[in-house]
C-alpha cells in the first residue's frame, strides 16, 4: 500500500542531496534525463508487452501432472525472453494453476514459476528482463545477452527443471497414494490459443525495438539539453501504436 510513498523517498533522497551540492539545474538535468531517456522508453516497452500478451490466452486444461507441469515451465522458460517474463508470466499462469486446482501441493509450482518464467527465463534478450532493456537504452547490443548468457542460461534452467520434476514427482506420488485422494479432472476443452493476432503484434514489437538499435536518424528536438533521438522516438510511437492496435483487434471477451 505504501510502495509509492517509498519509491518517492528514495527519489527525493536523491534529488534533494543533488540540488544542495550540485545545483538546481544539474539537479533538473539528471532527473529530466532519467525520465526521458530511460523511463517512459522502459514504462511504454513494458506497457506494450502487457497489452499485447495479455490479448494472447491459452485455452484448454492439462493434467496436471510433473510431466505436464515441467514442460509448461520449460515452455514458459523459452517464450520470456521473446514475450517478456510479465507476458508469458500472465500467459502462462492461470493454466498452472487450473489445471493442478486438484492437487494438495501447489506452492513449490507457483515458486518455481517465479525462477523460471518470471525471472530466469527473460536473460537472452532486452524485452526479457528490465535491466537488459535499461543496457539496451545505454547502447548495449540487442543480442549481447543471448551471445554471452545463452549458456548460463540453459544449465540453470535444466538444473531447476530437473529439481522440480524431481520434487513435483515425489509430491504427486504422495498424494496419488493418499486415500482421500482427488481424482484429476481434465477438461474436454482441446489445448488451443485465442488472440493468436498477437503474436503478429509481438514479432513487431520484437522488430520494432530491433530497428531502434540498427537505424539511426539522429537528434530530433531537445529537452533541458537532453537529445531525444529520431529512433528512439519512431519506436516508442510504433510500440504504442502495437498497443492499440491489440486492444482494437483483441476480443474482450
Amino acid at each position: 500500500h505504501h510502495y509509492g510513498k517509498i519509491a518517492a523517498f528514495w527519489g527525493i533522497a536523491f534529488l534533494l542531496p543533488c540540488t544542495a551540492v550540485f545545483g538546481y539545474k544539474t539537479a533538473l538535468h539528471e532527473f529530466l534525463h532519467i525520465i526521458v531517456l530511460d523511463y517512459i522508453p522502459f514504462i511504454i516497452l513494458l506497457f506494450s508487452l502487457f497489452v499485447i500478451a495479455g490479448g494472447v490466452r491459452l485455452t484448454g486444461s492439462l493434467a496436471g501432472t510433473p510431466a505436464s507441469n515441467t514442460g509448461l515451465l520449460a515452455l514458459g522458460t523459452i517464450l520470456a525472453s521473446v514475450m517478456g517474463t510479465t507476458g508469458a508470466a500472465m500467459l502462462l499462469i492461470r493454466p498452472l494453476l487450473h489445471s493442478n486446482a486438484h492437487r494438495k501441493h501447489q506452492v513449490h509450482m507457483v515458486v518455481f514459476f517465479i525462477f523460471l518464467v518470471a525471472n530466469i527465463g527473460g536473460s537472452l534478450t532486452p524485452l526479457g528482463d528490465p535491466p537488459l532493456f535499461l543496457g539496451f537504452l545505454k547502447g548495449v547490443s540487442f543480442f549481447w545477452p543471448t551471445v554471452n548468457l545463452f549458456l548460463k542460461t540453459v544449465l540453470l534452467a535444466f538444473c531447476l527443471l530437473v529439481i522440480f520434476f524431481a520434487l513435483d514427482t515425489v509430491l504427486f506420488n504422495k498424494e496419488r497414494s493418499s486415500p482421500t485422494a482427488e481424482q484429476p479432472t481434465v477438461s474436454k476443452e482441446k489445448i488451443g490459443l485465442e488472440g493468436k493476432i498477437n503474436l503478429l503484434l509481438l514479432l513487431g514489437v520484437v522488430l520494432t525495438v530491433l530497428m531502434s538499435g540498427v537505424v539511426k536518424l539522429g537528434a530530433v528536438f531537445e529537452v533541458q539539453g537532453i537529445s531525444v533521438e529520431g529512433q528512439n522516438l519512431l519506436r516508442d510511437v510504433l510500440l504504442l501504436c502495437l498497443a492499440g492496435l491489440s486492444l482494437k483487434l483483441t476480443p474482450w471477451a
